[in-house]
């Protein structure tokens, strides 16, 4: 039902001896499912040989028993969860990327979007490259592999494709006897590390780690590059020392409430967003409810603060899936009542404060508003635990072009009556980044703002991606 979708989940396990590395990956391709619906994978490395199978759809319509079997034991494993923004979906940009080169094999998985895509693909096409995805794994792996050819080994060769990727990465990188984890200077995105015995641990997030039964370690730091291979661990820090700038909506919608990510738990980060909220956008109501799933700990938050009882005002059917069908207009209207069902019981005749994490097009919100008018609320004042969305994103997150942001378009006093409700309230700019102040770390609040930590494209003139980004990509990043 959500209108913003994050990019992908990764995931890593190396073993110093032989193990059932696909079935620890795919019980954490599970956890991170909520990264990824569209596509999966897995990469299993048994003695430099790899085994890979991946495929559309959830985790476990893409792996069955058999699936699991047939990729065997091994010392390592790359798995991998994928959201596009495109409408198209296809087996071959499913991930983990295997590619196979002149200093052997090599196995990828990633989380982001590159900045400098189109000036790298260029480059790459010009010295005949031939691209078979439309995802920037294959960028990143193609200079991965042009590096290699310069440097003695393949955590070298990261090294030097970090000086000329530009944008969000976090990714896991797999060679025949090497497990690596890598994440951009800036660390837009999330990347841990964990230990279940003797075997290391890297996953997009801790909830990936507590499914295995893995103790978490630490977050890896911004720019730097974790090696495990017979001879340990080891890390490389020659690009970690800048600031890291985690994209603050992870907090907000991206991550699973169970994951603590640069030392702040997920969970109350949203219930502090909560109780800002009802410190900024304060009203008489006689009960709060939470739009399911990540405007729950947030209607907590403003309900402990407010003083206001917390309520369940939603029912969510759990088996409609993000692949929902819908053909005519009229199926469409009705879509919201077949993933969410109102509570007249705890509405009906009060005034309700329904606290979401954003409004994106409005359309979603408008008929939540109504479900609730329909069960019989008084009224209903709506608050978002975020600024209004005033430009896109560059670093993974799928916040469409500006002309599908209502906030680009309408004020808020337009936007609430259009979606119909009482009253309308947005987390500030300074309450959003109060949310996970004690983190180790600043956000990225480019969406919110129209500034970005590093230069992006398309700011002063038509956008210079759009030529030689994948469909998905142009969507992103074309601005009307």
């Amino acid at each position: 039902m959500k209108h913003i979708h994050e990019e992908c989940g990764v995931f890593g396990i190396w073993s110093p001896t032989e193990y059932d590395v696909a079935s620890e990956a795919y019980m954490a391709l599970y956890a991170l499912q909520h990264r990824g619906q569209e596509s999966c994978g897995i990469a299993v490395n048994h003695d430099g040989v790899i085994a890979v199978h991946k495929d559309v759809g959830l985790v476990p319509d893409v792996f069955h028993r058999e699936a699991l079997e047939k990729l065997g034991l091994g010392q390592m494993a790359v798995g991998h969860v994928r959201y596009s923004s495109s409408g198209k979906v296809t087996r071959s940009d499913a991930q983990p990327l295997v590619v196979r080169h002149i200093k052997g094999s090599m196995v990828l998985a990633h989380n982001g979007a590159l900045t400098n895509a189109k000036e790298l693909r260029e480059e790459l096409e010009l010295n005949g490259a031939i691209f078979h995805t439309t995802n920037y794994s294959e960028v990143i792996s193609y200079i991965i592999t042009s590096e290699r050819l310069h440097h003695t080994s393949i955590e070298l060769a990261i090294e030097g494709a970090m000086d000329r990727l530009k944008g969000a990465y976090s990714m896991i990188v797999m060679s025949p006897q090497k497990l690596i984890a890598a994440r951009d200077p800036n660390g837009f995105r999330p990347l841990c590390m964990g230990r279940m015995g003797e075997k290391i641990i890297f996953a997009s997030e801790s909830c990936a780690l507590d499914s295995i039964g893995a103790a978490f370690v630490r977050d890896i730091e911004p720019g730097e590059i974790v090696v495990c291979d017979p001879n340990g661990v080891r890390s490389i820090r020659s690009h970690c020392g800048g600031k890291c700038n985690m994209c603050v909506f992870e907090f907000v919608y991206n991550a699973r409430p169970d994951s603590v990510i640069e030392g702040i738990s997920v969970h109350e980060a949203r219930l502090k967003a909560g109780a800002i909220l009802a410190q900024e956008h304060p009203v008489e109501a006689d009960v709060v409810i939470g739009v399911p799933d990540s405007g729950l700990d947030a209607a907590l938050g403003y309900s402990r603060e407010s003083g206001i009882p917390y309520g369940v005002g939603f029912i969510k059917n759990r088996y409609v899936g993000r692949t929902f069908i819908q053909p005519s207009q009229s199926q469409r209207e009705k879509s919201v009542r077949i993933k969410l069902n109102a509570l007249a019981h705890t509405v009906e005749g009060k005034r309700v404060i329904l606290v979401d994490d954003s409004i994106v097009r409005g359309t979603t919100s408008a008929r939540i508003v109504s479900l609730l008018r329909e069960a019989g609320a008084k009224e209903v004042h709506m608050r978002l635990s975020s600024p209004p969305f005033i430009d896109v994103c560059y670093f993974g997150t799928d916040v469409s072009s500006k002309k599908n942001l209502i906030a680009c378009q309408m004020s808020v006093e337009e936007i609430r009556q259009k979606i119909g409700a009482d009253t309308l309230g947005y987390l500030s700019l300074e309450g959003i980044k109060r949310v996970a102040e004690k983190s180790n770390c600043e956000y990225c609040v480019g969406c919110f703002t129209g500034e970005y930590p590093i230069p992006v494209p398309g700011e002063h003139g038509p956008n210079k991606f759009e030529s030689a980004l994948p469909h998905e990509a142009k969507q992103k990043y074309t601005q009307k």
